[in-house]
């Protein structure tokens, strides 16, 4: 069984809703501290109030694309805070349908911020030998399964899912002589508030891609908690599917 203790921080990000409050409250619940990150302070309240130990669930409210470029500054603050940290799951992120004939670079430019720059920052952050615990230390970023096959309308969110996982690749290379671990899940459709862009029927339409039904978010945060844990030391610059075995 998977254990953590609680002087092993980790920063989760988008810990207000779906997959990252998921992975921010199990995480939790199996004995680390957890240092939740995301604009919304209510809901990240009402995440911190229903962890199991609510006293070793930090929140800071904070929008990851209004300085991205200091994004590794504001991880040495937070470890200044609450001390060296032993990883992060990136969960942050948004999607968008864009098709071809109207997709402006502003739209482009806000996916990429949130899904791409954001987290290649953070990481770079964590990276730093002074806020990590180095041996054990493990990054797990959320791309999509559209960073490998993408449906119509979503150039620019493919993209920018695929950017993190090629990068990710290669930063787990230079990683690795520092003794930190990078992998990146790749979830297909997940019973998340983002999934509700595509429709109230979205879910029926697209039941006969998914064999065992849609995901919940558990099922992205259990994969997202073994590649944290020591049970995964021996994994890294890996690209994980997620999608019910039936959506490519």
């Amino acid at each position: 069984m998977i254990q953590f203790s609680k002087e092993q921080v980790y920063i989760v990000t988008g810990a207000s809703s779906g997959i990252g409050q998921c992975v921010a409250q199990l995480l939790n619940e199996l004995g680390a501290t957890v240092v939740g990150i995301a604009r919304n302070k209510e809901r990240l309240l009402e995440t911190k109030n229903e962890s199991k130990f609510p006293e070793n669930f930090h929140i800071e409210v904070k929008d990851l694309t209004e300085d991205i470029e200091n994004l590794p500054k504001y991880v040495k603050s937070l470890k200044e805070k609450y001390g060296k940290f032993a990883g992060m799951a990136y969960c942050a992120g948004i999607a968008e349908i864009n098709p071809l004939q109207i997709l402006e670079y502003d739209s482009l430019k806000k996916l990429f911020d949130i899904n791409y720059f954001a987290p290649l920052f953070l990481i770079k952050g964590i990276a730093d030998r002074r806020n990590n615990i180095s041996k054990n230390c493990s990054i797990v970023a959320i791309s999509s399964i559209a960073a490998l096959c993408s449906d119509k309308g979503h150039s620019a969110y493919s993209g920018s899912k695929a950017a993190l996982c090629a990068s990710a690749k290669s930063i787990a290379r230079e990683l690795a002589t520092s003794h930190i671990r990078l992998n990146c899940i790749l979830p297909s459709n997940i019973k998340t508030p983002m999934t509700a862009i595509g429709g109230e029927n979205y879910e029926e339409s697209q039941m006969h891609l998914y064999p065992f039904g849609f995901g919940e978010p558990v099922d992205v945060a259990n994969l997202a908690i073994f590649l944290l844990s020591d049970k995964a030391k021996f994994i890294s610059g890996q690209n994980y599917v997620v999608d019910s075995g039936g959506v490519r």
